[in-house]
C-alpha cells in the first residue's frame, strides 16, 4: 500500500489568519481605534442593538460600523441612515469574516478619526467563532427565544466571547429560558465572560452595555 500523506489545511489557514489578526491589532493600537467583533445567530437582534448602542455613545465616542453579509446591504443602509459611517463587506458565500477581510473593510475608513469600529459579523454561531478578526474584544448576542442550552451546543462561541449579551430579555416571562442555568453554563466554559441582559426593543440594559464598551475603548486608547 502506498503511503498516505495527511495535509492539515484548516490548521494552516487558522495559523496564517492569527498572524494577520495580530498585525491588525498592532495597527489599530497605533491609530487608537478599538475594534469590537459582534457575533450572533441570524435574528438575534445585532443591528437593532448596534443602533441602540450608537444612540447611547453618540457624542461620547467616534464610531463606525463594518457590516458583513453573504449578500445585501440592508443593515449597512440602516447604520448609515443613523449618521454613522458604514462599510459593507459581501462575503460571497463565506459564513464568517477573517482578519484579511476585516483589514480590507477597515481600509475604507479613516481610522485616525474613529475611536470605535463595530464589526457586525455574519449571522452564525459556528464559523465566526473560529476565525480571529483582529478585534480587541469579542462579543456575542444570544436572544432569549433561542434557549438557554446554546452554550452546550456551541461551546466555542461562548468560550471566545469576552461579553455575552442576552437580548430580547423582555420575552423572558414568555419563555422557559432559565437565566441562572444559562449563566452557569456560560461560566463553566468561560469564567471570565461578562453576561449582560438587554432588549433592543425596550432599551433595557443598553446603557450598562454602552458604559462597559466605553470603558474598554478608553482603556485601549489610553
Amino acid at each position: 500500500m502506498a503511503e498516505i500523506r495527511l495535509i492539515e489545511i484548516k490548521e494552516e489557514i487558522l495559523t496564517d489568519n492569527r498572524k494577520e489578526a495580530d498585525n491588525l491589532r498592532a495597527k489599530l493600537k497605533k491609530t487608537g481605534t478599538f475594534l469590537l467583533n459582534l457575533m450572533s445567530s441570524p435574528g438575534a437582534g445585532k443591528t437593532t442593538l448596534i443602533l441602540k448602542t450608537i444612540e447611547q455613545l453618540r457624542g461620547r465616542l467616534r464610531m463606525g460600523v463594518l457590516e458583513a453579509d453573504i449578500d445585501s446591504m440592508v443593515d449597512a443602509e440602516k447604520i448609515a441612515a443613523s449618521g454613522i459611517p458604514a462599510v459593507q463587506i459581501r462575503t460571497g458565500g463565506f459564513c464568517h469574516l477573517d482578519a484579511s477581510m476585516v483589514m480590507k473593510g477597515l481600509d475604507a475608513f479613516d481610522l485616525k478619526c474613529l475611536d470605535l469600529v463595530i464589526i457586525e459579523n455574519v449571522g452564525n454561531l459556528v464559523c465566526p467563532a473560529e476565525f480571529d478578526t483582529g478585534a480587541v474584544r469579542n462579543a456575542m448576542i444570544l436572544s432569549v427565544p433561542e434557549g438557554d442550552d446554546k452554550p452546550l451546543k456551541y461551546p466555542l462561541m461562548f468560550s471566545v466571547s469576552h461579553v455575552v449579551l442576552v437580548n430580547k430579555i423582555d420575552f423572558l416571562s414568555l419563555s422557559d429560558f432559565d437565566m441562572d442555568v444559562f449563566r452557569e453554563r456560560v461560566h463553566t466554559l468561560n469564567p471570565a465572560a461578562a453576561i449582560m441582559e438587554t432588549s433592543g426593543r425596550t432599551g433595557q440594559g443598553v446603557a450598562a452595555w454602552a458604559d462597559w464598551l466605553e470603558c474598554e475603548v478608553k482603556a485601549f486608547i489610553a
